[in-house]
């Protein structure tokens, strides 16, 4: 009975997940990250760095649909370049006095448009996956931005015995194992505005820096907000303290 019992979970795993499936996860790296912590911050140079590999590496298949161009001020930028940023894309406007939409150079008030005009175009082009929207990724993952980090430094070739599916990619940290995502980052695959060494690692700590701005560009404002309010708190019960011995001084 329990050898059975035994045979029919081990075929319930399969029928669930594929063959994948029976590889456990790797446990993510564990990476130190500006942000973290109560009074961690957000390191600007490492966003604006994020900012160019989306540019030149992540922007082709994956879109950032809540993200606005004035947005891009908390990266640093300064008026004059989001509007030079927003004027290199494309948006669709209208309708006109025709009646009929036309294509604009981007104003910072728009939206970043996506690569794709819809999930068809999307899958079409990319052998029937469909990659995520990048907005609210980091948060929308659980090992949140070591869950990315890993899986952008992941890739590696299969384990003897392992076959790797045609169109797929063998990620040790990518539940199942196989990934339709081809490796996006090599090292120096873009070269840094500040001199900074494009190395895989250094492309991937970016890149998942700039994404948790994206997903909590108010991050920072909020701890200051809770810092605030705790030394407030503080400051009240200190008085109150104070006080309720004053008034209870002289009761014996």
């Amino acid at each position: 009975m329990r050898k059975l019992a035994t045979t029919l979970l081990a075929a319930a795993v399969l029928a669930a997940g594929g063959a994948g499936a029976v590889y456990a996860q790797e446990k993510l790296k564990d990476v130190s990250w500006p942000q973290s912590g109560f009074f961690g911050t957000y390191d600007q140079a490492a966003l604006q760095r994020g900012f160019q590999i989306y540019q030149n590496v992540c922007q082709n298949c994956h879109s950032l649909k809540y993200l606005a161009f004035r947005n891009l001020e908390g990266l640093g930028y300064n008026e004059d370049e989001i509007k030079a940023i927003a004027a290199q894309y494309t948006v669709s406007d209208g309708p006109n006095d025709q009646g009929e939409m036309f294509q604009r150079p981007g104003r910072p008030s728009d939206h970043k448009p996506g690569p794709f005009k819809n999930e068809q175009e999307a899958r079409a082009n990319n052998g029937g996956a469909l990659p995520p929207d990048l907005s609210l990724i980091i948060k929308a993952r659980e090992g949140h931005e070591d869950y990315v980090y890993s899986i952008l430094t992941g890739y590696a070739e299969a384990p003897a015995g392992v076959k790797v599916p045609d169109g797929m990619y063998y990620n040790e940290y990518f539940p199942g194992h196989f990934i339709a995502m081809p490796p996006p980052l090599s090292d120096n695959a873009v070269t840094y505005g500040d001199g900074t060494p494009a190395t895989l690692d250094q492309e991937a700590r970016d890149i998942v820096e700039f994404l948790t701005w994206v997903s909590e560009p108010t991050l920072e404002q909020r701890k200051q907000t809770g810092v605030k309010s705790i030394l407030f708190l503080l400051v009240v019960t200190g008085l109150f303290l104070a006080y309720k011995r004053r008034i209870w001084a002289d009761v014996h």
